[in-house]
């Protein structure tokens, strides 16, 4: 080989080492291509002296393994689609953390497909997207709201490549990730009867939320567990922010001004309440106490100090991971399949003034 050809290669790779080829490499080092190969993968049998000089003609023009076309070959691309929606809120964008830390911890990447509303209808679209990206596996990180789950009936899931669930109620033959918010819940109303209130409120968020859904049962049969009187006058419905949790408050307690305590079903509809009560020169705790459910790392600072539920999110996304991993590797075998799980990870009660 002329060193101007050497000299030109080289130039090239500088320029952009995308276009530098096993060809490239295998001429500069004086071996063959299979070599080369060998030496990527890390396949075969190669002498030490081998492998130094075709590391050494790598590090020099700059090589890079071709991912597509590695993936081509080997019927995977170490890629995993992450369907989402709202991840500028808490709640989802500490999810993706534990999400992206577990995947690139186990070597995948991570394409991200938003939906702008969690009751987006384009499914359809959504999906073949992804089949066409030949992602290796999926999590659908939409919470439930409504019936935006009725496309798991239309034959979707027999096409797709594994897929974990986040956020959403157990159903047969699915994998599914999500916290225990009715046990949340319950955390957050027994430690206010214990501290002996006894007229509690719930602000909710919006009912056509899963979530929502278990936070109002897990208030509601605490309560009735404990002998307490459940009236609808002690229920406002808001949407997830301090806003909608002022409003809330305002309208609680005008229906049911006699309340001494209430459960807000997310740290940010408690920031609103907080306002609401303070502006009305009520006390907390002493006239009202508040307990919230996120445990934001504002939340500590609110004044007073609030009480929460921590959700453990960026561990449930760590979780989806994990569990989507295994059905990958479990489907690459002969014959292989996994059974679906579902995991409920227990949320942790903080305990601060806003409730003692």
């Amino acid at each position: 080989m002329s060193e101007d050809s050497t000299e030109e290669r080289l130039s090239r790779a500088e320029n952009n080492s995308l276009y530098v080829t096993l060809q490239d490499v295998a001429t500069l080092a004086g071996v063959s291509i299979k070599t080369v190969s060998r030496v990527v993968n890390n396949q075969g049998e190669i002498s030490d002296s081998t492998r130094q000089r075709v590391q050494a003609a790598i590090d020099e023009l700059g090589y890079r393994p071709n991912v597509l076309a590695r993936s081509l070959v080997n019927r995977r691309t170490d890629t995993l689609a992450v369907v989402a929606w709202g991840i500028e809120y808490f709640g989802p964008s500490r999810t993706m953390v534990g999400i992206e830390q577990q995947a690139d911890e186990l070597g995948y990447s991570l394409f991200l497909s938003l939906v702008s509303q969690p009751d987006d209808p384009n499914h359809d679209r959504i999906l073949d997207t992804l089949l066409a990206r030949r992602v290796d596996g999926i999590i659908w990180a939409v919470p439930e709201v409504g019936d935006n789950r009725k496309w798991l009936k239309s034959g979707w899931l027999e096409r797709l490549p594994p897929i974990v669930f986040l956020s959403m109620a157990a159903q047969p033959a699915l994998t599914i990730a999500a916290v225990n918010n009715y046990n949340g819940a319950k955390l957050a109303t027994q430690h206010l009867i214990d501290q002996g209130y006894a007229r509690i409120g719930i602000i909710t968020g919006p009912l056509a939320w899963w979530e929502a859904q278990e936070r109002y049962a897990g208030w509601k049969n605490t309560l009735e567990q404990a002998g307490q009187t459940f009236s609808p006058s002690l229920v406002a419905e808001s949407y997830w922010s301090a806003a909608g949790g002022e409003r809330a408050m305002e309208h609680l307690l005008k229906q049911a001004p006699e309340i001494d305590a209430v459960f807000a079903c997310s740290d940010q509809i408690a920031l609103g309440a907080l306002g609401a009560v303070h502006k009305l020169g009520r006390r907390i705790p002493q006239d009202l106490a508040i307990v919230g459910f996120d445990n934001t790392p504002d939340s500590a600072f609110y004044w007073p100090p609030l009480t929460t539920v921590y959700q453990k999110l960026v561990y449930i996304g760590r979780i989806a991971v994990q569990n989507l991993h295994q059905m990958i590797e479990a489907r690459r075998q002969p014959k292989g399949s996994i059974e679906a799980v579902v995991t409920m990870v227990e949320p942790e009660l903080i305990v601060r003034a806003s409730s003692k």
